[in-house]
């Protein structure tokens, strides 16, 4: 069994904005939990996306970026 102390979770993600197409590279809070979502401006064009965090068991992040408009 895995002592969950062990894990080290992903605090940052390289995402593609859904408007502009930037990669840009945003940060994690895995202290928010392992199921988060929220709004975010892209930091080139600052047009909104809604992101959705899923930390899976090993620490690794799941994240999807989509535009909130």
């Amino acid at each position: 069994m895995v002592d969950s102390s062990d894990i080290v979770f992903e605090t940052s993600a390289d995402v593609t904005c859904p408007h502009c197409g930037e990669t840009v590279s945003i940060r994690l809070d895995p202290g928010g939990g392992t199921g988060q979502e929220y709004v975010e401006d892209c930091e080139v064009c600052c047009r909104p996306w809604r992101v959705r965090v899923r930390y899976r068991l090993d620490g690794s992040a799941l994240v999807q970026i989509e535009p909130t408009d």
